[in-house]
């Protein structure tokens, strides 16, 4: 994708901070990292996995920390490639849906238990 851009991240490097406006769509090409919430790490992510759609959608500040557990490679697309890119691509909307989903219902799961 030529509208995106590859950013690297070393051990432990904070990818986004919880708080901080959410500029930018992320998707880990290579390495993994950890979702942190207030401290407390609530997801792991591996290859392939992506994350900041939330702010996006939303224009609120990120929900989370995303910390790289080893180095790791990101392709980075900014709100209005991000928007652009969706308007042109139905299956990346319904795979984003889809995994939004997955996620409230894991949340959901975690707080009934």
């Amino acid at each position: 994708m030529k509208s995106s851009k590859v950013v690297t991240f070393k051990s432990g490097e904070v990818i986004v901070k919880e708080g901080d406006a959410g500029l930018g769509f992320y998707v880990l090409v290579d390495g993994r990292a950890s979702v942190r919430r207030r401290g407390k790490t609530v997801a792991k992510l591996g290859r392939g996995s992506f994350f900041g759609e939330m702010s996006l959608f939303d224009d609120r500040p990120r929900s989370a920390d995303v910390v790289a557990e080893e180095p790791t490679e990101c392709r980075v697309l900014l709100r209005w490639n991000f928007w652009s890119l969706v308007g042109k691509n139905k299956r990346m909307v319904q795979e984003l849906l889809k995994e939004m989903a997955r996620r409230l219902r894991a949340t959901d799961e975690a707080l009934s238990e």
